[in-house]
């Protein structure tokens, strides 16, 4: 039987996953208490928010783990996972928007689980500079950071790529990486030959960053389509964001960034956000902490505009199957299941096994897009 979700567009639920485990140096692990002290909550009230704080996971610590080197400190990551995915869980059957503060980038696997909890298909849109496909074969690092895309398609370590029961998490076809500019010679070998779509940060510039954002969304069906963005701080170029574990110069402006995230943001398709890669042990005065926290109170503050002006526009709240919808909010999704990393056994497969029956979210045969 499905469940019920009935979209509370004006609500937050707030998560944080403060994890270093899988990143490349140690510090992530402090971003969530460190966007809180730079006064997110305060802000997000203040917009109009209610925010319903589901409190921080418990800490996960970077670690070298020499013994494990082709995919270092998994039992610490999936151990992470588990408690930000029963959080998830809540947060998405609740309606709410879900913002969870990260924390290295493996820990958007938890928010999705949770989100595959109830949703049958999801797409994840990929706000980062890094393609993240490498797998334990092909990494220089062994650092999980790198290969999160990878596990998430379901190519990798057992105990990542079978986290969320029958691989993979999300298809191939409903992935899109917005903002790409490193790609290592193995993930561009896997890119050539994927149906995954990627828009590169040459291209954002080029189209504008607004515009290339608003092709992006229509090309991955969001209008019609759950989706979850995933936005790792260190696609934003080092000169004005430079508190990151990889910076580099190039890559997008803050600006840039600013004007792609307001128009991910304000889609009412979109279920949930994870915020990736800042760390606090590079931000000594908390600059960039408070360059964060605007960014997403502002992108969060367009969301409520936006809605407010559907609701001006229609007499009623947007819906949560389409941004151009009018439908009630209310809406049936696939019925609880559970997965691998339950201790129930109950079978999954018919509640995420890929429609093979579907054409692919594209309906392209090639990928490289120019938004």
């Amino acid at each position: 039987m499905a469940a019920k979700i009935t979209r509370q567009q004006k609500k937050i639920a707030l998560i944080g996953a403060p994890s270093s485990a899988a990143a490349f140096l140690t510090g992530t692990e402090k971003a969530p208490a460190a966007l809180r002290a730079a006064g997110l909550l305060q802000r997000l009230q203040a917009a109009g928010y209610e925010v319903i704080d589901h409190g921080d996971c418990a800490v996960r610590h970077f670690a070298e783990d020499d013994e494990n080197r082709r995919a270092r400190n998994l039992k610490e990551i999936v151990a992470g996972l588990n408690d930000l995915k029963l959080r998830a869980e809540v947060a998405v059957k609740s309606g709410a928007l879900v913002l969870v503060l990260g924390g290295d980038c493996a820990q958007v696997i938890g928010l999705l689980t949770g989100a595959r909890r109830y949703y049958k298909r999801l797409s994840l849109l990929w706000f980062d500079r890094d393609a993240d496909l490498n797998t334990p074969a092909t990494t220089p690092s062994g650092r999980i950071d790198g290969m999160v895309v990878a596990h998430i398609i379901g190519k990798g370590a057992p105990e990542l790529v079978r986290f969320w029961g029958e691989p993979p998490l999300v298809r191939e076809p409903d992935v899109t990486l917005f903002g790409l500019e490193r790609v290592d010679a193995p993930e561009q070998e896997f890119l050539d030959k994927s149906p995954m779509r990627r828009v590169s940060a040459e291209v954002v510039q080029a189209k504008g960053a607004g515009e290339a954002a608003k092709a992006t969304l229509m090309q991955m069906h969001a209008d019609a389509r759950q989706f979850i963005l995933h936005v790792d701080t260190d696609v934003i170029a080092q000169e004005e964001f430079p508190a990151v574990n990889v910076p580099g110069s190039g890559g997008l402006a803050f600006a840039d960034v600013r004007s792609a995230l307001i128009e991910f943001v304000k889609n009412p398709n979109l279920l949930g956000l994870d915020v990736a890669q800042y760390n606090p042990d590079k931000d000594s005065d908390s600059t960039d902490a408070k360059k964060l926290v605007d960014l997403l109170a502002e992108a969060l503050t367009a969301r409520l505009q936006a809605i407010g002006d559907s609701e001006a526009t229609t007499g009623t709240s947007p819906s949560s199957s389409g941004a151009s919808s009018v439908a009630p909010e209310t809406e049936d999704v696939t019925a609880p299941v559970a997965h691998a990393s339950d201790a129930s056994t109950e079978e999954n497969s018919s509640s995420n096994a890929p429609n093979s029956d579907e054409e692919s979210s594209s309906g392209m045969s090639t990928h490289e897009t120019s938004a």
